[in-house]
């Protein structure tokens, strides 16, 4: 254990309303939903496991039918709520979710505007929606976060975006890799660092600055290998620190992993343990902790899908040895 307040993310359901094009969800119709009262259940053992803060996410979580009732509970059990959606429906759920208590919400954003983001998502509306959802959630009291997929289709764009978020409040920015099973090839990687470099080093008294690490890198040997061979930034070496603070849960397939990154990458040996043992859910069991400790140790060398912020807060607890809240 850490001594840090952990993040549990919990997968609630898999079905989406958004249709986009790097995401495997697109428009699925998957029945599973986990329940209030598995989550009820989970929560004494949460606690217990240090676990401060909670994540939903999919698919798109606002479609779970016990989406305000989930997040009143884990309110009601100390947690701060958190959800990541695409934003369609947060304009109509926004004053319930913020009664209920939820603390962040995340939207994910491609694009500057809904001629472009729309088109990214195959789904009419959701940029206007998303932003206004997230005026609304800021007004209510609940921390406006946005999440955005970038790669060679949109980096342009950035500039543009983040502007935009920095002028409608946007307090939290998470800027990662287009991940695909392909390379990703960037015609002129000097034009990236062009447009992107002075996003990442503008006055952050004044303007919104990404978390963590450049999506392309941070230092010359990480830009080359994104550029290169599409290896996105890691945790620095010797070794990887999220795997302390973070448990995943596939609702689903009732498998946890030490990162939310881990679940759904074909081609590696992503282990994870199960979410219950003899009918019964645990936390921190020896299989779980097993994982845990081959990525910490082996993650920086071979993880493919790292997330800019992941990589980000595991150096920062490497060098500061704590990280401010919400910084994952």
């Amino acid at each position: 254990m850490s001594g840090r307040q952990r993040y549990l993310f919990i997968r609630i359901l898999e079905a989406c309303n958004a249709d986009c094009f790097m995401c495997e969800f697109a428009l699925s119709r998957d029945t599973f939903r986990f329940s209030l009262e598995d989550f009820n259940n989970l929560m004494p053992r949460a606690r217990a496991a240090g676990v401060g803060y909670v994540r939903f996410t999919g698919g798109e979580p606002l479609m779970h039918k016990d989406i305000v009732d989930l997040v009143r509970s884990g309110t009601a059990a100390g947690m701060k709520m958190s959800i990541i959606t695409n934003g369609m429906m947060l304009p109509k759920m926004a004053e319930r979710l913020a009664e209920a208590g939820l603390a962040q919400i995340i939207v994910s954003l491609d694009g500057a505007s809904p001629s472009t983001h729309d088109v990214y998502r195959r789904s009419p509306g959701m940029f206007t929606n998303g932003l206004q959802g997230l005026r609304d959630s800021a007004a209510l009291g609940v921390l406006p976060r946005v999440n955005t997929v970038v790669g060679p289709h949109n980096y342009t764009e950035m500039p543009a975006l983040q502007k935009i978020l920095t002028d409608a409040g946007v307090q939290q920015w998470e800027l990662s890799a287009l991940k695909l099973d392909r390379s990703i090839a960037y015609p002129d990687p000097d034009h990236v660092r062009a447009v992107c470099d002075p996003i990442y080093m503008a006055d952050r008294t004044s303007t919104l600055v990404p978390l963590g690490k450049r999506f392309y890198g941070d230092t010359p040997e990480e830009q080359e290998l994104y550029f290169t061979e599409s290896q996105t930034p890691r945790a620095s070496r010797p070794m990887c620190h999220v795997v302390d603070d973070v448990v995943y849960i596939d609702g689903k397939y009732g498998r946890m992993y030490a990162c939310s990154c881990l679940p759904h990458r074909e081609g590696e040996d992503l282990g994870g343990a199960p979410l219950r043992e003899d009918g019964a859910i645990h936390l921190d069991t020896p299989v779980f902790r097993k994982h845990a400790d081959f990525f910490r140790e082996r993650g920086p060398q071979m993880c493919g899908g790292c997330s800019t912020t992941a990589a980000g807060y595991s150096d920062d607890i490497a060098r500061l040895g704590t990280v401010a809240p919400w910084q994952y």
